[in-house]
Order: C-alpha cells, then structure tokens, then sequence
C-alpha cells in the first residue's frame, strides 16, 4: 500500500501468463493480507461473471458441492486449478458463521466469451425477463424471448469467430433482441426506487448484471458478424469494456482486489498478435483509469524464467532484465523508481508468456517480480 499514491477502489494485480499455480499461489497470499489489515471485501478475477454466481452463493451461503462449484463456476478452464480451488475453500471458511455485512465476496468480471467462440444472451436475458415480470408489465412475453433466441447452438459457434458469415449477430432475430434488451435494462434502472424496495439492492444489482451481459453479448455477436475492417480490434474492445463496467459495479459495493491478465489490466493500449493478426484496444485497465482515476490502481507482474517452456534469463535491456539484477526472488517496486532508458521489448519463445515493455515501468503503480516460474 505504501507504494500507492492512494488507497483505491480497485486494486488491480496483473499475471503475464494464465494458470500457473505459484502465481496464483502469491494472488492468494495477497487476497488473505489485504482482507485481514486493509478491509477488503472481494475478490475479482478474469472468469465468466455470470458463473462467479455459482461461486459467490457457494463462499457466503455454503450453497453446492465445492467440486460441483469449481466445475460450473469458472471459465476457461479456471476451476481445474489448484490455486482457484484453495482460494473458494479459504472463503467459505473465512464466511461460515459471519453476518453477511462482513462475508467476503467472490466474482467473475470477464464476459461470457470464450477464445472460440461467444456465449448465448439466453441466461442473461432470460433472467433480467423474470426478475422484472416478477413485479410489472415489461411489455414482452418470455416465450416470445425463446422464440427469438432459438437454438443456443447457433449463437455458440465457434467458426464465427474467424468467419463472419457464420455469426447470427445481425439477424433480424438478434437485431430485435438488441432492442428489447434494450428496453428491459431502461425499465429496471427507471424502476429502481420500487424493485430495490420489492426485492432487495443485492437482487436488483445481480439483475443489473443480467442486463449488462445480455446487452454486451448482443453487441459482440453483431460485431462478430461484421466484415468490416478492425473487426478484431472492436470485438477485444467491446469484451474489455464489459470487463470494466462489471469492475465498476464492483467498486461501488467496496474494495476489491482484481487478478487477471496484464493486457487486460494495463492502463496504456493493449497489442497482441493473433495467428499473426496485430490486435489493438483500449483495456479495462485504460477505461477504469479514464473513470476512477486515482481510485484504480494497477500492478503489473513479470517473471524470469520459465525453463520447462523454454524462457531462459531475460536480457538486461528488457523490463525483466532490469528487475532480474535486482535482489530476491520475489518482490514488489515502483516503476518510476527504474530507469526505463533504453529497453526494449522482451521476445519469448512460450507463446503463452507476455512479456512487459518499457511503456509498464510508468504505467503501473508497482511491478511484481517472480524471478523463475517452476513446472507443476
């Protein structure tokens, strides 16, 4: 904390690569300190929000099996590691027996996308339909809703992602969706007073999640069927800014430590190239930054080496180079304290590891350092 300017709203905590258990390992360790001396009260991590669902009843209420939790969960693969497992056991422990005033809170902040593909509006728009036709007229019916979503398989396929002309996201069945979507969010903010008095604010923030997912979704799908250039680049946008929205919500209710990606997480625009396609978009990172200012924080997070994958010592002209001379194994410093003349990019040979550049030492509030990542 004494390396931040201010205590903020969300403290961002970046990872270079996914998966890695001594990574998560350290995320944990992290989350534990800051609920126990700083008062935090959620964590947040790069997994489908609408899934984090099952995860947060689980961790305040007991609700489910935790092997059962860590399957329906989490996305991309996230529930089959160790890391995820031990922190849902630690907040279910941590909860049992707590007033929900003090329960710590667990949630997904990424959209329901997956690298092949994007998920159904169904779950999303299905649910904001409820909660409001629980308590008014909303002007549609839900079997129309159905009729129009039909089969969850043609939203879910994943040669859309490459080709456009397999994406149904500018049908007239998806362009009405978008409109009643639409809709439906208007009537549950303009109705707010009454339903937050009718249900309770938790309930109607959780369908204000539906409402942002089921518009998001619908905004994704129509992209995805666009042809136009910088398709790929708007579709990373529009993810990143559902990414945010939802870390915005999260903000409101408390401070929240967020693990995910450093491309997701950085506040300066975000490149990676994709089967050779160079990708561009603002991050959540840049667009909480526009938003909260001071009140977000980002910490970036490099490693050394990662010998099983073939990433050997970095180079001494990279950001990894320059914090690889430093003392110890693993450690926390602030970026403006380095001098970044003169570096430049660091190449790994693992695909699956994503270097820091020289723009990160200013644009960050601190760097973690891990100096070797080992297998398993």
């Amino acid at each position: 904390m004494s390396l931040l300017p201010s205590r903020p709203r969300l403290l961002a905590v970046g990872e270079p690569t996914h998966g890695d258990e001594t990574l998560l390992a350290l995320r944990n360790e992290l989350f534990v300190r800051l609920v126990e001396q700083q008062g935090y009260r959620c964590v947040a991590i790069e997994s489908d929000c609408l899934k984090g669902l099952v995860v947060d009843d689980h961790v305040t209420t007991g609700a489910g099996d935790l092997d059962e939790v860590m399957e329906r969960g989490f996305s991309h693969g996230a529930g089959a590691w160790r890391g995820n497992r031990e922190l849902v056991r630690w907040l279910r422990a941590y909860n049992a027996g707590r007033p929900a005033a003090e329960r710590v809170r667990f949630a997904g902040f990424d959209a329901p996308l997956e690298m092949t593909g994007a998920g159904s509006p169904r779950q999303a728009l299905t649910a904001l339909h409820a909660y409001l036709a629980a308590h008014m007229d909303t002007g549609v019916r839900a079997d129309v809703l159905d009729r129009l979503l039909g089969p969850d398989e043609r939203w879910a396929d994943g040669g859309a992602m490459l080709d456009p002309s397999r994406s149904i996201g500018r049908s007239d069945a998806a362009g009405r969706l978008r409109l009643l979507a639409d809709d439906l969010a208007a009537l549950l903010g303009a109705h707010a007073p009454e339903l937050v008095a009718a249900t309770s604010r938790e309930a109607w923030e959780r369908a204000c999640l539906y409402a942002r997912t089921a518009i998001g979704l619908l905004r994704y799908h129509a992209r995805m069927a666009d042809t136009a250039p910088g398709r790929a680049d708007a579709m990373m946008g529009l993810r990143d800014a559902m990414m945010a929205a939802n870390l915005l919500a999260l903000a409101e209710r408390g401070p929240t430590l967020v693990h995910a990606h450093n491309r997701h997480l950085q506040r300066h625009r975000s490149t990676v190239l994709l089967g050779g396609l160079r990708v561009d978009w603002w991050s959540a990172g840049a667009q909480l930054t526009a938003r909260l200012g001071g009140a977000y924080a980002f910490v970036a997070t490099a490693v050394g080496t990662i010998r099983h994958h073939g990433v050997g010592d970095p180079p001494p002209n990279t950001v990894e180079g320059l914090l690889h001379a430093l003392p110890g194994d693993r450690f926390l410093v602030a970026g403006r304290e380095l001098d970044g003349a003169g570096l430049v990019p660091r190449d790994s040979p693992w695909y699956g590891y994503l270097p820091l550049g020289p723009a990160d030492l200013t644009g960050s509030d601190a760097l973690c350092y891990v100096r070797d990542l080992p297998p398993g």
